[in-house]
């Protein structure tokens, strides 16, 4: 199916950029060598499109997939994806179906490995979650070989232990990942003090992959970055400082919509909700069918801007459920229908995640993950 076809009764859309995937996956699998490339796509791609991004992901070089619940990766077989998939949320739903599905489900808790037990699928491959400082998923020492115990019992393969850093892209003093590292070596060396050697930890995220080749391990997930978004302001600081200045991250997404209406406002006169911006000269407003609900922040009322024509258009007054107001004065050439960029490129401008987040009061992660998956995606 063409764009033009996909799009043509879409009130916006996001087009990902299937070069900038590809050329973002080839980075890390430079970086990682022979070790799994796990790609994770939960949160519907971080909002790019799940099954899109898992696709190009694989056929551009990753290994593996990672989602957060069993049935974000449930939809990925449905859709014909066989590449190996773990869930790295809790196993809750059907926890069965998962199994018999090929899934690798992520234990971490004695509960969660008691439940994932009495399933008793034999030759189901686990991974379990070590709790290293994170305070968030993850088993505590004392745990683990209860943990390894039940599941090695119902017939099932610990094939993974894993971690996740509290603070990796938060900082530039990295003591405290550091660690981190130690306390899950350590817990690594207790799983095989108990007879339990797993083939694949892994602990390293984006930021991780790109800083610290010490926390490669046998498998890596990038999540942020495959999409070509840096983790933070700070691991770009630290990738620099390190040395690590190679890599060169491509932004995937283009977010865009249409004008739908243009009116002309006198002095005076006041825009949206609340009466919030009033017109201190003639004024030209477009409309644009495009929200909050849609994912489009609410918080970027009167301090953000969009694209038309290459020019830069400020958004006026409050965003509201499903339109935004911006001011289109200063381009006398816009008119109905004309194509809007709310993120990415159009001329020599562009708006990035990072301009959105600062003025939502966010990270960049919020502002793509929350596009609305019922917007169309189309691969460009």
């Amino acid at each position: 199916m063409s764009i033009s076809s996909t799009i043509s009764h879409a009130t916006s859309w996001a087009e990902i950029d299937g070069a900038a995937l590809r050329s973002n996956v080839d980075q890390f699998r430079r970086i990682v060598g022979d070790r799994v490339l796990l790609a994770v796509v939960k949160a519907n791609a971080y909002g790019h499109g799940s099954e899109l991004v898992s696709r190009e992901a694989l056929a551009a070089g990753a290994d593996w997939l990672g989602v957060f619940a069993i049935r974000e990766g449930l939809a990925l077989r449905a859709s014909g994806i066989e590449a190996p998939i773990l869930v790295l949320g809790p196993p809750m739903g059907d926890v069965s179906g998962a199994l018999s599905a090929g899934l690798r489900l992520t234990v971490s808790s004695l509960n969660a490995a008691q439940e994932v037990a009495k399933v008793g699928l034999k030759g189901a491959r686990l991974h379990l979650k070590l709790e290293t400082g994170t305070n968030r998923q993850g088993l505590l020492g004392h745990e683990l070989g209860e943990a390894a115990s039940i599941l090695s019992s119902s017939g099932a393969i610990v094939e993974g232990a894993c971690t996740h850093f509290a603070d990796i892209e938060d900082t530039t003093d990295h003591d405290f990942a550091q660690k981190q590292l130690a306390r899950f070596e350590e817990r690594l060396e207790e799983l095989r003090s108990l007879g339990n050697s797993v083939p694949l930890p892994h602990a390293a995220c984006s930021a991780a992959t790109i800083l610290f080749p010490s926390t490669h391990f046998a498998m890596v997930r990038v999540g942020i970055s495959l999409y070509g978004l840096w983790p933070s302001r700070e691991t770009f600081v630290s990738a620099r400082t390190l040395g690590r200045a190679a890599i060169s991250l491509r932004p995937a997404l283009t977010w865009k919509t249409r004008i739908a209406q243009i009116k002309k406002l006198g002095v005076g006169e006041y825009v949206g909700y609340g009466r919030t911006y009033r017109a201190t000269h003639q004024t030209r407003i477009a409309v644009l069918p495009i929200g909050y609900a849609d994912g489009y922040d609410r918080g970027l009322s009167s301090g953000a801007h969009v694209l038309v024509r290459g020019v830069r258009a400020p958004v006026r007054g409050r965003i509201c459920m499903n339109m935004t107001l911006v001011d289109v004065t200063d381009i006398p050439q816009a008119q109905d229908g004309d194509e809007v960029v709310l993120l990415g490129d159009q001329g020599e401008e562009k708006i990035t995640a990072e301009d959105l987040a600062r003025l939502a009061g966010t990270i960049n992660y919020e502002i793509v993950a929350r596009i609305s998956p019922d917007l169309p995606r189309v691969l460009v």
